[in-house]
């Protein structure tokens, strides 16, 4: 164990980021920016109150160089490709779209709800609002990158599934024995996004299948680690449980989004020679595995890893007074980091 106010040779070089002015944000900074909309399962989430809820896209900024790559995270919660045009929140990401840009589009999740004000059609509606973002991308010279939805964790027949995305903290005591073999619950709501791809010779990423494999494989317990489901009076944000089968939790969202971003790359060559890798990321605004530095430290104290361990420290304020760097961490840190 390495003291940090001790070693000054050692970690001068983190002092000195005290002096950094953060007057330049990332995508100011950034020569390329991913403009990421769709639902829940890719948004950003609060992360009061031990909040474990995390969209894969909250993640992604943690694997690519802010320097060269912006993450710009416009999916909401409860949006389908009808709201989110209809709310205007499309325009605000169209107008924004420089040559040399890229466009996530995922949607399907609340597509599928039967409301009016979200439901569409695949084949009719859905495909349409689909052709409507790829176009519109294009015509700004950005590059749009379709993905069909991820998958609901459901290994039991349930007729209410789709219904029960947002009903937190339930116990679903009446469903039948759960078994191996995951069950779809999208349907023909996969296929707009492939079709829609292939149609206007845009990128698509099967991003359905990456998660059914990782899931299925898993099995229908330790799936549950991928996913928002916290035994009562062990967190703040839900203190009486939630078992919740659609939105991931913080490594649940981290997992899939580093199996994303290697499948993208392998057909984006600019995001392959960005992307960063390490073993733990620490960020003050959720996008990494823990919120402070004192969380994990601590945590890899605990798991007992003599080997190498890269850590990444994201641009925030930290504070690091009385605490101890593990001798085996390599502490690496992003511009406008703040230690105080």
């Amino acid at each position: 164990m390495i003291e940090i106010n001790k070693n000054a040779m050692k970690y001068f070089k983190y002092l000195l980021y005290i002096l950094i002015s953060c007057l330049i944000s990332d995508n100011l900074m950034a020569k390329v920016t991913i403009f990421t909309i769709g639902d829940s399962t890719m948004a950003n989430k609060p992360t009061e109150n031990e909040n474990p809820e995390r969209g894969w896209c909250q993640m992604l900024q943690s694997l690519l160089d802010p320097e060269y790559i912006y993450v710009e995270n416009h999916a909401v919660n409860g949006r389908s490709s009808k709201s989110f045009i209809d709310e205007g929140r499309w325009n605000v990401v169209l107008n924004r779209i420089k040559p040399g840009d890229y466009v996530f589009i995922q949607f399907g999740h609340n597509d599928e709800k039967k409301d009016v004000e979200r439901h569409t059609e695949p084949g009719k509606t859905f495909d349409k609002n689909l052709r409507r973002f790829v176009i519109e991308t294009k015509s700004r010279g950005g590059i749009p990158v379709l993905f069909n939805s991820i998958v609901r964790r459901t290994f039991t027949n349930n007729k209410n599934t789709i219904n029960e995305d947002n009903k937190f903290g339930r116990v679903n005591n009446n469903l039948k024995k759960e078994g191996f073999k995951l069950i779809d619950t999208h349907g023909d709501y996969l296929l707009p996004p492939r079709n829609v791809a292939k149609e206007t010779n845009s990128i698509f990423i099967d991003m359905n299948k990456i998660t059914h494999d990782l899931v299925e494989n898993l099995g229908p317990e330790d799936s549950k680690k991928l996913y928002c489901w916290v035994p009562k009076g062990t967190c703040k944000a839900c203190p009486d449980g939630r078992e919740d089968n659609t939105h991931l939790n913080i490594y649940g969202a981290r997992l899939i989004s580093k199996l994303v971003l290697s499948e993208i790359s392998n057909k984006i060559e600019l995001l392959k020679k960005y992307t960063r890798n390490y073993d733990y990321v620490i960020s003050e605004d959720g996008s990494g595995d823990f919120l402070t530095i004192e969380q994990a430290f601590s945590y890899i104290n605990n798991i007992k890893n003599d080997s190498k361990v890269n850590v990444l420290l994201r641009k925030g304020r930290y504070n690091i007074s009385q605490l101890y760097v593990p001798d085996n961490v390599e502490l690496s840190m992003e511009k406008c980091v703040i230690l105080y």
